[in-house]
């Protein structure tokens, strides 16, 4: 009922690439005399790769089935019981959704935590791809979203209308009040020139220590500032989303900040500059 094998895929690539080349860059750029400022860029790397290999681990076996007293959805070491007389709404939600990250992650193919959709509310999501449409359900105990192929969806849905005798309410975020719905970065293309650029820049980056320094030949603090350079991008893109929703300048700010260390550390390394 989920198909979640591309963001497997994606999750798994995009971790071995990053998480792989920011230990090594880590152990490459300093020496046993930067053992303290080794150690104080590790703890974090391994707390966020420990986090990172739970949220990825989890996605194999998320799952949603129907039960005889309830809809089940498996996600890692949960199993969330929703019995069919705590359902109080079904909702099918098409179009483009206003999502946001309260306490979650997600990237192309998954989304897992605590998200908000402007116009309809906050919501658990175990989801895959929940930007172009998903299943809202209200509950006793919370508000979930799930996304279920598009093959077993009708059947799916039809089924937990029927067991909760409830029906099932149809809203187009599309076609939804856009003071209500609000802006989302997704539609913002100023936002995605700068999130792009972000990316062109760290490429530029990495290709230029390939190119020139191939094998392990390069300067260890030029290393390090592509490290440096690729952490702080992370943590920037994950709270320029959530600023985004209060404040698109804010958003903006912190993309551009990104952009502007990187740019800083490209200029940097092409000048050869290393501190002593």
């Amino acid at each position: 009922m989920v198909k979640k094998a591309p963001g497997i895929i994606f999750g798994l690539l995009m971790g071995l690439v990053v998480f792989g080349f920011s230990f090594w860059g880590i152990g490459y750029s300093l020496g046993p005399e930067d053992a303290t400022l080794k150690l104080l860029l590790y703890i974090p790397a391994y707390l966020f790769l420990f986090v990172y290999v739970f949220l990825l681990l989890s996605a194999f076996n998320l799952n949603y089935r129907i039960e005889d007293d309830g809809l089940v959805i498996t996600w890692g070491l949960s199993r969330i019981h929703i019995g069919w007389q705590e359902i109080e709404n079904i909702i099918k939600v098409d179009g483009k959704s206003n999502l946001y990250s309260l306490f979650g992650m997600s990237w192309p193919g998954y989304m897992v935590g605590l998200y908000a959709a402007k116009g309809l509310g906050t919501a658990r999501m175990y989801a895959t791809n929940p930007w172009n449409g998903f299943v809202y359900i209200k509950t006793s105990k919370g508000f979930f979203g799930i996304t279920p192929v598009e093959e077993s969806s009708p059947g799916l849905l039809q089924s937990i209308a029927e067991k909760s005798q409830k029906a099932i309410e149809n809203i187009n975020m599309d076609a939804m009040d856009p003071e209500i719905k609000g802006e989302s970065m997704q539609d913002d293309n100023f936002y995605h020139i700068l999130f792009r650029l972000n990316i062109i820049f760290l490429a530029v980056f990495a290709l230029y220590l390939a190119i020139f320094y191939p094998g392990s030949g390069a300067p260890p603090f030029t290393v390090l500032l592509l490290v440096l350079a690729i952490a702080l991008f992370f943590f920037n893109i994950g709270n320029a989303g959530r600023l985004f929703q209060f404040s698109s300048t804010g958003g903006y700010v912190l993309q551009i900040i990104s952009l502007a260390v990187t740019g800083l550390f490209i200029i940097l390394a092409l000048s050869e500059i290393t501190l002593k």
